[in-house]
């Protein structure tokens, strides 16, 4: 399982280190004046008790009415303090830097330096601080100063996420820092140290000259080596670092990763496991999936010399709380990665990610793969099919103008939106969308709306001559419910090329008849994988002929892949493949492909494997998964002719 340990919060609550320091105790030096001091120490009373916005214009007065005296320096400081914490940073900047222009000799001259660096900082004007901090260095000489510029630097450098940068700022304060210091600057070294990559870790702990904790950085790259999951690289680090270092504060957690990663690595590699619903209402599809999977084990068992792929099946039932006991069931077992589950994917998937084990499922299921990274799928989806159908429509068939007719639920809603955005994406334009109800049989309103047809003539256009003499006289007779002759009946405007129904061949072969009896003629029909079914031929023949439809299989393909596959599965179970069939005997083959390869030692190498295959070619088509682990294949295309389906090119 891969471990997930991480630093813990080394600095949650740090405040900069250049803001702790301590300021310098304004002690007023003896006035000629006695009005300038009672006036000072008026404005620091109010300071003293919070009361900003009173003290302010106090020693502001102060300024203007004695720039020559010696407390002018401090009064320009709270001038400046007062304005950063209102917010108003340029304000306070030009206090500051009137300080350190105006009275150079002053002794609060170098630490309004630094709080004028501080205030593009606050203000998140973090390159200003790294473009600004050079010459100012440059000016300072104290210890302190130089360390909370150097500090300073560093939190820019986090801020803009320079982590490398950011290091080495941190490590010339940590040189500069005193014993009270040493802590928050080294939480802030290390903090850095934690979001560098391994490859600049591993560079660092090759420069010990640098000064920085070599404990630490050990440490993390084992650490990072484990989040990557490069185990041999990480127990190789992890065990030199508690060889070195056997009293550093990480050890227990170094010793617990080492524990995880030997855990990881006692798997059963051969071992595949099956989460199918072999009982309950969707018995009928784990029943197929199961026949794939045992004819693709007999398939690889027959040619292969290395040692023999073990099938550990578990029914879920149909039912979460089974299926949650079948993969631990799994995972008692050892299982090196898991094909299915079919229902209740997600529940699945996200515990077979927490327990680090690859699963390969088969849904729909929007997001899945989103789980994790042990988690892929290999199954049809919407998106697939819509990006299939619309582009062979435009580029293939030439249509540019599109209707859809769509039921009124999450199937049909889904495929509708994803079609006309991908028209969208194509260039082509959807002139008309009409939705019925799921278990509607008459569709004459809605397809009246697609051709205008439905609507009566709006008595304006009438009044302008806008319509004929036989359509007042049609809406004369409609008024008086007498039906026109048919020669005066409105004409349908059908201003679409082809016409989208996602839907059930049982729904389809009741609509293609009544489009066609509203003249709804010469446009291509156009829908899912659902039409790929030998009743929409039985209800509908002459009207669904030339209809376009995607799957991702057809066993009646010419392909030999496909026709070896479609035969053998027929001469063993005495039935024709369908696509649960094939998609998952695809499934199950590159799985024990990837089991079977030599260098296969821990369980992510197998979900490195499925991430690398190169259009494996199945009998669903080439195949390959994303870098989320989503399947990316290339659909069948199918068109009704005659009484069967053939295979588009």
């Amino acid at each position: 399982m891969k471990p997930h340990y991480f630093i813990g919060v080394l600095a949650s609550a740090l405040i900069m280190v250049w803001a702790c320091a301590p300021k310098p105790v304004i002690k007023p030096a003896p006035e000629m004046h006695e009005g300038a001091y009672a006036l000072f120490s008026k404005a620091e009373q109010m300071f003293a008790a919070g009361s900003y916005d009173e003290a302010l214009p106090v020693y502001q007065q102060y300024i203007r009415r004695f720039p020559d005296r010696s407390l002018a320096p401090a009064a320009l400081m709270k001038i400046g303090i007062i304005n950063g914490l209102t917010g108003d940073y340029e304000s306070a900047r030009a206090a500051f830097r009137r300080v350190a222009t105006d009275y150079p000799a002053s002794p609060f001259a170098p630490d309004a330096m630094v709080e004028e660096l501080t205030s593009y900082y606050r203000q998140g004007r973090y390159q200003d601080v790294i473009q600004k901090a050079p010459p100012i260095l440059e000016r300072l000489e104290s210890r302190s100063h130089i360390f909370r510029i150097n500090a300073l630097i560093g939190d820019a450098h986090m801020a803009i996420g320079s982590p490398l940068d950011a290091m080495d700022y941190y490590a010339r304060a940590r040189r500069l820092a005193t014993d009270v210091e040493q802590q928050a600057i080294s939480a802030k070294l290390k903090e850095a140290i934690a979001r560098l990559d391994s490859e600049d870790v591993a560079i660092l702990l090759n420069a010990p000259a640098r000064g920085l904790p070599m404990d630490f950085l050990l440490f993390q790259l084992g650490l990072n080596y484990t989040m990557e999951e490069r185990y041999d690289d990480a127990l190789k680090i992890l065990r030199e670092y508690l060889e070195r270092y056997p009293d550093d504060e990480h050890r227990v957690i170094a010793e617990n990763l080492i524990n995880e990663i030997n855990k990881n690595a006692v798997f059963n590699r051969y071992s595949i496991g099956c989460l199918l619903p072999l009982s309950g209402p969707y018995q009928a599809f784990g029943q197929r999936a199961l026949k794939a999977i045992e004819l693709a084990y007999n398939q690889f068992s027959s040619g292969g010399d290395g040692p023999p792929i073990k099938l550990v099946v578990k029914d879920t039932g149909s039912d979460p709380g089974k299926t949650q006991m079948a993969l631990q069931e799994l995972v008692s077992e050892q299982v090196a990665a898991i094909l299915g589950p079919l229902v209740n994917v997600e529940i699945a998937a996200r515990q077979a990610q927490q327990m680090g084990i690859p699963v390969i499922t088969f849904t729909q299921k929007d997001g899945i793969c989103e789980i994790g990274d042990k988690v892929f799928r290999n199954f049809i989806t919407p998106r697939m099919q819509v990006q299939a159908v619309a582009s062979f429509a435009m580029q293939e068939l030439g249509a540019t103008r599109f209707a859809i007719l769509y039921p009124d639920e999450t199937y049909g809603v889904t495929f509708m939106n994803l079609f006309w955005d991908q028209l969208i994406d194509l260039g082509g334009h959807v002139v008309g969308v009409e939705a019925y109800k799921p278990r509607q049989t008459d569709f004459a309103d809605p397809i009246k709306k697609l051709i205008g047809l439905y609507y009566a003539i709006p008595e304006d256009l009438k009044s302008q001559g806008e319509v004929d003499k036989e359509s007042q006289e049609a809406e004369t007779s409609d008024q008086n419910d007498e039906s026109p002759p048919a020669e005066e009946q409105p004409e349908p405007i059908v201003d679409f090329d082809a016409i989208f129904l996602p839907d059930s061949p049982q729904i389809v072969g009741l609509v293609a008849p009544q489009l066609a009896y509203y003249d709804v003629k010469d446009v291509y029909l156009l829908g899912t994988n659902l039409w790929h079914s030998k009743s929409l031929i039985k209800m509908a023949d002459q009207y669904v002929q030339g209809a376009v439809m995607p799957d991702g299989f057809f066993a009646n393909s010419s392909a030999p892949a496909v026709k070896k596959f479609v035969t053998l599965f027929e001469d063993t179970y005495d039935q024709k493949p369908e696509f649960i069939e094939a998609v998952v005997y695809d499934s199950a083959m590159i799985l024990f492909q990837i089991v079977d390869q030599p260098q296969i030692r821990y369980r992510s190498e197998i979900r490195d494997g499925l991430l690398n295959i190169d259009d494996y070619p199945g009998v669903t088509g080439h195949t390959r998964f994303d870098e989320n682990g989503d399947v990316v294949k290339k659909l069948h295309l199918l068109r009704i002719k005659g009484k069967r389906f053939v295979e588009l090119d």
